[in-house]
């Protein structure tokens, strides 16, 4: 080709070959992006399979949709659920017509904590299914038995539940509707947790229908973990703890004159049975659940500190526990009115919680602040007693300071000392707590009888936390429960 002196010449026109050069770069390029983007969906796929794998696999196999279940349950023999100290709580057995049936040794007494499974999974049956489904047993046994059609034996779990403390619930209760946890203070094992009213899993299947459709008594319903009360006066322990996060140098300070009814615009609040305390510090008001002290607070309450601190309580929120559970709800807001600002801080109007979270709450205070998890499962073996995976306590989240925890501990002490819990003291331990009773429904005078506390104020050994429905008052009532509880954990007769 020719070129005239004028004419601008790329350097493309003189070297063809630059331009193949370019294009396979491009080429090159786009191959390279091709390939990283691919490396990249391959290395998601793997890190999302194994993430499903460690933490979601479990609850999609426990899922009652997941038919994986049934399939195990054809080719592996339901291991058996046994207490802390060996005791049989759920097995396999035969019938008298040779039929093989799950059989509950305890039956009523461990009805909620152990649950069954006849018409799906329910309570520990439900959340160690897949572990009890699973067969650890040596490879070469299991191989044998799958090809000679025979079916494996699954592993077994131990869990926290002491079978002694559990029976002394469950008789503490009584005839009353209701719920108690038990839990060490400082691991977060359940020691005990009972639910009434109740049913006997042995004979579930046979009653389903009965059973199921019983709306007035609700005996399926575990109330320990899906039961939402008001909370009453235990909630004063969320009220006290805004209070000091609010006035953190002077809540010392703080004075109420009570006259036994407090009224602010149009709400009206009354202390218990129309009790007048006289003038009260923060800890007298705690002690001796004075009602028109905290409405009194929750009038002047920064309602940003107030909701922060039942959010950093998990009030609204998850709560560390493997069972199916109700959230406990707290709704104060800017929005409220007074009557609202001064029910909910004697944990009345729109405020919920469960025994559970209530325990929680109270294992944080004894455990200078720290929650933990509650641990119901401690071990999985398999049937020759290897041991497959152990569980340990774990730390959920510090919900408090210790210093708050501590200020907390000497007010629930002075509860019992000089307070509504004066019947737990003078024992051969010591015990601090908050009482409550709870009014709900529309007629005036109806109250649920709540109990909260921990034993051995130096150094806790267990939580209890007891709601009985329609009771009364907590003092009279959930005290007393409290108290057989304690007994029995220290082997003491209970009178």
């Amino acid at each position: 080709m020719k070129y005239d002196d004028n004419d601008i010449i790329e350097e493309e026109d003189l070297y063809p070959e630059y331009e193949d050069d370019k294009k396979r770069d491009r080429k090159n390029t786009e191959l390279k992006v091709t390939v990283y983007i691919f490396l990249a969906m391959f290395l998601a796929l793997i890190v999302y399979f194994a993430v499903f794998v460690q933490f979601k696999a479990p609850h999609q196999i426990n899922n009652s949709y997941n038919m994986r279940q049934k399939n195990l349950a054809q080719s592996v023999i339901r291991g058996t659920i046994y207490s802390a100290n060996g005791e049989v709580l759920a097995r396999e057995a035969l019938d008298h017509n040779g039929k093989e049936v799950r059989f509950y040794p305890y039956g009523n007494i461990f009805a909620h904590a152990a649950g069954f499974s006849t018409y799906g999974n329910y309570g520990l049956e439900k959340t160690a299914n897949i572990e009890l489904l699973t067969s650890n047993a040596p490879v070469n046994e299991r191989v044998a038995k799958e090809m000679q059609g025979i079916r494996n034996t699954g592993d077994n779990i131990f869990t926290s539940y002491d079978p002694a403390l559990q029976t002394a619930a469950y008789q503490a209760l009584g005839n009353y509707k209701g719920a108690v946890i038990a839990m060490e203070a400082k691991t977060g094992k359940v020691l005990a947790m009972v639910s009434k009213p109740d049913y006997d899993p042995n004979t579930v299947a046979d009653e389903w229908e009965e059973i199921s459709q019983n709306e007035e008594e609700s005996p399926l319903l575990n109330r320990a973990v899906q039961g939402l009360y008001p909370p009453g006066s235990t909630f004063k322990i969320v009220t006290a703890l805004e209070y000091i996060r609010e006035h953190p140098e002077d809540f010392t300070d703080y004075s109420y004159s009570c006259t036994g009814h407090i009224t602010a615009e149009d709400a009206d609040i009354e202390c218990y049975h129309g009790s007048v305390h006289g003038t009260v510090d923060l800890k007298a008001s705690f002690a001796k659940s004075c009602n028109c002290s905290f409405a009194n607070i929750g009038l002047a309450a920064d309602i940003a500190v107030f909701s922060d601190t039942a959010d950093k309580l998990l009030f609204n929120r998850v709560l560390p526990l493997d069972r199916e559970y109700k959230r406990s709800s707290f709704n104060l807001s800017s929005l409220s009115d007074t009557e609202e600002r001064m029910q909910s801080a004697i944990g009345q109007g729109k405020v919920l919680v469960t025994p559970m979270h209530m325990a929680l709450i109270t294992q944080a205070v004894a455990n200078d602040g720290m929650m933990m998890k509650p641990l119901e499962i401690l071990r999985q073996e398999n049937y020759l007693k290897d041991v497959i995976r152990e569980y340990g306590p774990e730390e959920y989240k510090r919900v408090m300071s210790a210093d708050e925890a501590n200020i907390l501990k000497e007010y629930m002490k002075e509860v019992v000392l000089t307070g509504t819990g004066r019947k737990l003291n003078g024992l051969s331990y010591t015990v601090a707590g908050k009482t409550g009773s709870a009014e709900y429904g529309s007629e005036k005078g109806k109250s649920h009888a709540w109990f909260t506390g921990f034993c051995d104020t130096d150094d806790p050994d267990i939580v209890v936390t007891v709601i009985m429905e329609g009771a009364g008052s907590g003092s009279d009532y959930a005290v007393p429960v409290a108290k057989r509880i304690f007994d029995a954990y220290y082997g003491l007769p209970s009178f």
